[in-house]
């Protein structure tokens, strides 16, 4: 009864290829933009992740994010490193900044300066030259995407010269870090020289960054610092989670997305409840035959629900690897690197597949069982 039910559906080509189209291009849709979305807000926490050697990032108790923060004295540091448990502890400054480029371009960067000493804060990865770099005078290091938005036809970044609030800024390496939310252009300086590029009120420190001794658990670590020092300690973990927080907590995304997820999921119902419809109507004859010779309503369910499962299997596969052909081709876009599919995310497109399958098979259904098998013959 299976084997029929597959040639009564692939009998009809235009349906059939209609019901694949409307659940490949829902699933195409849903895979898509929950792909996008988990990869966008998850560049809040680029910023911590690009400092892998941090276990905890201590902060004024005003701050929420590497972005959203406010300055600290200089003596917040000698407090973090008399805290026991406390193997280090660095400054760490973040700022914006305006760079003029040799061709005269005006350029937002977001200036970083690390520890002069151990260059703690700069990125694990190095996609040109080598962190030591920074020891020469006026030295700064690109990210590997802002020389994409700087240096556009493959000029080499290395040696180009920039003016940084009226300061001399010489590039000479490229970091592989993970780009921010916005893209914006990152460069790498030694702490000292980052104060002079970016000149701000009497407290300069955005953050200290902390490695906690061997034995210590940096969740220990973080209460023992925030009771003595009255900051605000986070781990690398909860430090990165507040980061995805607050762009889910204060910008349009979540619920643009969600739009965007529901009208895949009402498309797919559409056309493959219409799609489905029309051929059990035009196939009513068939089933109520299969009826008059004894074939029973739980096997004429099964019969459907191959149709659906067949359907269902060709084209989730589908959108799927259209999805993976979508990061692939975009992936030497700079906006799109490091954009991968995480695993829950077909998982949830199955879901509403499944749910689309059985909602419209189950109302084209109630058609075939309604049916006598006695109007055949009429």
């Amino acid at each position: 009864m299976l084997w029929i039910a597959i040639r009564m559906l692939t009998g009809d080509a235009q349906k059939f290829y209609g019901l694949v189209f409307g659940i490949a291009f829902s699933t195409l849709l849903i895979t898509q933009q929950l792909t996008i979305f988990v990869n966008l807000i998850e560049r809040g926490a680029s910023a911590v992740y690009n400092v892998p050697s941090a276990d905890v990032w201590v902060m004024d108790p005003v701050s929420r994010t590497t972005d959203v923060n406010f300055p600290m004295p200089a003596t917040a540091l000698d407090k973090v490193r008399s805290v026991p448990g406390v193997e280090w502890a660095v400054p760490h400054l973040r700022a914006g900044a305006s760079v003029r480029t040799g061709d005269g371009d005006l350029e937002g960067v977001s200036v970083i300066g690390v520890d002069d000493a151990t260059l703690i804060g700069m990125p694990r990865r190095m996609a040109a030259g080598s962190t030591d770099v920074l020891s020469r005078p006026d030295s700064v290091i690109i990210d590997d995407v802002g020389t994409t938005r700087m240096f556009e036809g493959g000029q080499d970044p290395i040696g180009q010269r920039l003016e940084l609030n009226d300061q001399r800024a010489v590039i000479r390496g490229v970091a592989d870090a993970i780009p921010s939310f916005t893209s914006q252009v990152t460069l790498y300086t030694k702490y000292s020289n980052a104060l002079n590029y970016v000149p701000g009120t009497r407290n300069r420190m955005s953050f200290v960054l902390v490695g906690s001794a061997d034995g210590i658990a940096p969740e220990v670590l973080t209460q023992r610092i925030e009771e003595e020092t009255g900051l605000r300690a986070r781990t690398r973990d909860q430090f990165a989670r507040d980061g995805v927080d607050f762009i889910i907590q204060n910008t349009g995304i979540p619920l643009n997305f969600g739009i965007t997820v529901l009208l895949g999921f009402i498309v797919g119902v559409a056309i493959v409840g219409l799609t489905f419809s029309l051929f059990i109507r035009d196939n009513i004859k068939q089933f109520g035959a299969l009826k008059a010779i004894g074939v029973t309503n739980s096997k004429i369910r099964g019969m459907v629900a191959a149709q659906a499962g067949l359907v269902g299997l060709i084209g989730y596969g589908l959108g799927v690897l259209g999805t993976v052909g979508f990061i692939w081709g975009f992936s030497s876009n700079p906006t799109f690197k490091g954009f991968y599919i995480p695993w829950q995310v077909p998982l949830i497109s199955l879901g509403a597949v499944t749910v689309i399958l059985a909602l419209t098979g189950w109302l084209a259904l109630r058609n075939v069982l309604k049916t006598e098998p006695a109007a055949v013959f009429r």
